[in-house]
């Protein structure tokens, strides 16, 4: 009895709120409510993986073999405001039930299961992951892991500090990722079927910049998956 008191003495110190519409949340909704999960604009890429718009875009930037993303993203729409909150917001809970949520679709919709054997998180320069205090990728594919019950680890680094990418060109992009990452030195991946997950995909350059790392140091594929797709 004293455990249900502590809860509500809490819920209404602490009130849990969903971060998009601001209705409290039951017991059940770990970060979003069920009305906001049911009206994110899924992007269904899953359904036809190996050739959609993201496969298309990534052709001639690295070997494609699968390309995913969760929602599409809209400005001014729920799938910017949930990358911002994110990023810029200190919500990394929202990293994780993205992916959780996702994994269940992967499995539930698309019938993934025992695809890939690790799932690998593009990495921040450690002086951003600092200021942030997270890598909302690393949420994402932690979110990932326990849906589709396969380990994710940190195995590449970034070695060089870039600038933002969002207002670059999808060459200055390309130039801005060249050398920048690389695989951890104790890491061994030879063989393995790879899941690269990051926030969101616009051109596809930080993506494929990580992914080629990965072949070249023995993966056997490497397949691509983001919270959210955007545009050019």
């Amino acid at each position: 009895m004293r455990l249900f008191f502590l809860k509500d003495f809490l819920d209404l110190v602490f009130p849990r709120n969903c971060p998009l519409c601001g209705k409290s949340l039951f017991d059940f909704e770990p970060c979003l409510c069920t009305v906001c999960q049911g009206t994110l604009p899924r992007a269904n890429f899953h359904l036809r993986a190996f050739d959609n718009e993201l496969t298309s875009k990534l052709r001639g930037l690295m070997p494609v073999n699968r390309a995913m993303a969760f929602i599409r993203f809209t400005k001014k729409g729920k799938s910017q405001k949930l990358l911002h909150l994110l990023k810029y917001k200190n919500k990394p809970e929202i990293g994780e039930e993205m992916g959780r949520l996702y994994g269940l679709t992967l499995v539930q919709e698309g019938g993934y299961s025992g695809e890939w054997d690790l799932i690998v998180a593009v990495p921040l320069h450690p002086l951003k992951q600092k200021r942030r205090g997270y890598n909302q990728s690393e949420k994402f594919a932690k979110g990932l892991s326990i849906s589709l019950n396969i380990r994710s680890k940190e195995v590449l680094e970034r070695r060089k500090f870039t600038e933002t990418q969002t207002k670059k060109s999808r060459l200055q992009r390309l130039e801005n990722v060249d050398e920048v990452f690389d695989l951890k030195d104790s890491e061994n991946i030879n063989g393995l079927r790879i899941l690269l997950v990051d926030d969101v995909i616009t051109t596809g350059a930080t993506l494929c910049a990580c992914a080629n790392v990965l072949l070249a140091n023995g993966a056997k594929l490497v397949d691509l998956a983001t919270i959210a797709a955007g545009g050019q």
